[in-house]
């Protein structure tokens, strides 16, 4: 669930790169030799050399741009983002078409030297390419360790700190927060517990490499990306060298804590990381893969990613939208109230009963996800999408965004209302191309039911025991909804809010 900056152009200024990167590409053009174009879905014009980046760098956000410019060229488009061929897909019919029935061609993603330094040179299940490591580590994911039943299993976790949650916004009360931040600061205490457990001797230093590292890699689409036949690119940067660094810092943090566990010094608790070192000894699930110390710093990595910044996006646009309608905020209240019936604590089995909160939830990823661009696929092979074709190599983008407000699929759709979910069997798992904030098929994401779990889990907690008033005496329709694509696509100015205690 990791979110992502694909258009985030860090080397100034870059114009004069463009010509820069374009004079080199005159003389590559001029001694390669033709080739035959074959059909591809049609697109926008284009400019020598630099394809439709102009366009990109408008300054309007990405999936906003793609979107006006499918309503032109189709739910299926071709641009080029510099030398790359990039197929752009904008409907749920053309997504399922891509995703689904020609899953296997496009299950490979883009890889570059971001993903190799943060991911153990593509390990886990973010960026490894398609095959049977991949295969088999996401069958590792949904068997065991993001299973319902584990899921469930860490109720207990996600209890007690979110006692402790509470406990830190009561201290607060009468003075205005970030609620995307607060919210960040339960997940990191989740999370780590999740992972190894109550005792983590090395906690405030991985949470603050990780909180780095994520910061640094929130791009991994750069310029030498989009010039792949252009070389030394990002060491001009000098980008990667410093996130080497980072990772570096991170990799010593998790070998002390693999260590201490493997000789006996801390407790297994049955935390992730215990139980990957039973699967790495074969003591329990016993698979094709065998996973080693690497494989597991990857996973450990990429969960802790997921399961803090794009959760607390989560979090944030939902509590945004619902404060925004006092009709369905009210609705919230009341069901918290029902189900809770003035409990001080929120169980894991409260939140099943929480119907209308789910609603909430999938209506505020339809409107806002938190990847408006999902994470861009690769195609393995050339394949046809109504008689259009993909070729190898090229680049597919969804932009769910699009999706999420397309008025042949969602009445109204720019208006947040849950209502449209009520006795509706469309969900968030990849089934429904119509909602698919979290991705779809071979590559979709495996940690959904986790993530949404923490967020039901946080926003529970904030609606049941406080009320919220806005600094200034700000209507809720004064909140600055503008977005900006950052770390995923996020509040410009984050939601700032004073907690009260609520009253029943």
């Amino acid at each position: 669930m990791e979110t992502i900056n694909f258009f985030s152009f860090s080397f100034p200024p870059v114009v004069y790169f463009l010509t820069f990167i374009a004079f080199l590409l005159v003389a590559k053009r001029l001694i390669s030799p033709k080739t035959h174009k074959k059909l591809l879905p049609p697109g926008p014009w284009t400019l020598p050399f630099i394809g439709n980046l102009h366009q990109l760098l408008a300054g309007s956000l990405p999936h906003r741009i793609l979107k006006n410019l499918s309503d032109k060229h189709g739910p299926l488009m071709t641009i080029m983002m510099g030398e790359r061929t990039t197929i752009i897909v904008s409907s749920a019919r053309m997504a399922k078409l891509v995703l689904h029935t020609n899953g296997l061609a496009v299950a490979n993603r883009p890889i570059n030297s971001v993903a190799e330094i943060i991911c153990y040179n593509n390990l886990g299940t973010t960026f490894a390419k398609y095959g049977e490591y991949l295969k088999q580590l996401r069958q590792l994911y949904m068997s065991e360790l993001l299973s319902p039943k584990r899921v469930k299993s860490f109720s207990g976790i996600f209890e007690d700190e979110l006692e402790k949650f509470v406990g830190s916004i009561r201290s607060q009360v009468g003075k205005e927060m970030v609620i995307y931040w607060k919210s960040t600061e339960y997940l990191y205490s989740a999370i780590c517990r999740v992972m190894f457990g109550s005792v983590c001797s090395e906690r405030e230093k991985l949470i603050k490499v990780c909180k780095k590292v994520s910061k640094l890699s929130a791009a991994p689409i750069r310029f030498e990306d989009l010039f792949p036949s252009i070389k030394g690119l990002s060491f001009l940067t000098g980008r990667d060298n410093v996130l080497k660094g980072l990772v570096k810092d991170l990799d010593d943090v998790l070998d002390i804590l693999i260590a201490q566990r493997e000789n006996g010094t801390t407790f297994d608790e049955g935390d992730m990381l215990g139980l990957l070192l039973k699967i790495k000894s074969g003591e329990i699930y016993n698979a094709k893969l065998q996973i080693t110390n690497d494989d597991i710093k990857a996973i450990i990595f990429e969960l802790m990613l997921a399961a803090t910044l794009s959760v607390a996006d989560v979090v944030e646009w939902a509590m945004v939208e619902i404060i925004r309608y006092p009709q369905v905020l009210k609705q919230v209240k009341e069901e918290l109230n029902k189900v809770l019936n003035g409990k001080q604590e929120i169980r894991g089995s409260d939140l099943e009963k929480m119907e209308y909160l789910h609603m909430c939830v999938k209506e505020s990823t339809r409107l806002h996800p938190a990847a408006p661009l999902l994470f861009p696929r690769e195609a393995r092979e050339e394949f046809q999408i109504d008689n259009y074709t993909i070729p190898k190599g090229s680049w597919i983008m969804t932009n769910y965004w699009a999706i999420g407000r397309d008025p042949e699929i969602w009445p109204k759709p720019d208006e947040f209302d849950p209502e449209r979910f009520r006795n509706s069997n469309i969900d968030f798992y990849g089934n429904h191309f119509e909602l698919i904030p979290f991705g779809s098929g071979r590559r979709g994401c495996p940690g959904i039911l986790f993530g949404i779990t923490e967020a039901e889990f946080i926003l529970a907690a904030l609606f049941y025991h406080f009320d919220w008033k806005l600094p200034g005496g700000m209507d809720p329709d004064q909140i600055d909804m503008t977005e900006v694509f950052g770390a995923g696509c996020i509040l410009k100015n984050p939601l700032t809010v004073i907690p009260v205690v609520a009253q029943d």
